[in-house]
């Protein structure tokens, strides 16, 4: 896929033990401090199509093991690209939310991509985009029922659908660190000029996958409601402090206008 953003490739740690690797159009994270590895390491999505090799030499650099666990916050193809071969290499579970697993067990496809929402040229491109569910088979686990994340103490995971059934968001409530996946991104993902050069902005999930635009606004309402310090998207540039307070607080007050596109196939049932 010909689409790779400015920041592709140069990771960051925004805490001691959390660190976000930009691939091509898509962040993953490292949850795990290098200095404490007797604690492990968790990864947080897994990319890109083809960049498997990418992700191991970076945890590699960063860790002298593999991690605990990969936690998915949803199953679209930029989310779990290189699933297979990290579970393979690795030899670790996977987990995701049960309203998301019949899309990573090979029971169920997403709903195509709808380029008729309004954006630019990603959104014209995306009718091309994967949209098939992959089959993990019994190497994808439900996440526990009590909001607990396998490998992560400290953490809860946050059901935020609306852009999938069962997207997941990760947050630590000690330091008010919020890991969103495509609840919200800091980047217009429908304009390749902006997903190109990580022109900051807040937007609602990515338009042409997002299928229930009730549940995905009442989604970014949960997540404000946290009042987050730190937030690393699916896409864009992680942001933080009184900017993403700032930010949070117009899309939960404009979301119609910001988030909503104003036509599409499945946009049927909003009121503008």
């Amino acid at each position: 896929m010909p689409l790779t953003s400015a920041s592709s490739g140069e990771g960051l740690a925004y805490r001691p033990d959390i660190y976000c690797y930009p691939i091509q159009i898509v962040n993953v994270c490292f949850i795990g401090d290098p200095n404490r590895e007797e604690d492990g390491w968790v990864l947080v999505d897994a990319g890109m199509p083809r960049s498997a090799k990418k992700i191991i030499k970076e945890a590699e650099q960063r860790f002298r093991s593999g991690p605990k666990a990969i936690i998915l916050t949803h199953g679209h193809f930029d989310h779990v690209g290189a699933i297979v071969e990290l579970i393979e290499h690795w030899n670790v579970p996977a987990y995701a939310h049960k309203l998301e697993l019949p899309y990573l067990t090979g029971e169920a496809d997403y709903p195509p991509a709808d380029p008729t929402v309004d954006g630019g040229l990603v959104t014209e491109m995306s009718p091309f985009f994967p949209h098939d569910g992959i089959d993990l088979g019994d190497r994808v686990h439900p996440l526990p029922k009590d909001g607990g994340v396998p490998g992560l103490t400290g953490w809860k995971y946050i059901h935020t659908p609306g852009h999938t059934p069962g997207h997941i968001s990760l947050y630590r409530g000690t330091d008010g660190t919020l890991i969103a996946g495509d609840a919200f991104v800091t980047v217009k993902q429908e304009s390749l000029y902006k997903v190109i050069m990580q022109e900051q902005e807040i937007s609602g999930p990515p338009k042409y996958f997002t299928t229930d635009w009730k549940q995905a606004e009442q989604s970014v309402k949960t997540l404000a409601a946290l009042q987050p310090y730190l937030a690393i998207t699916g896409h864009g540039e992680p942001m933080f402090g009184e900017s993403l307070k700032a930010n949070l607080k117009l899309l939960t007050e404009k979301f119609q206008e910001i988030a909503v596109p104003e036509h599409g196939r499945y946009v049927d049932g909003i009121v503008h």
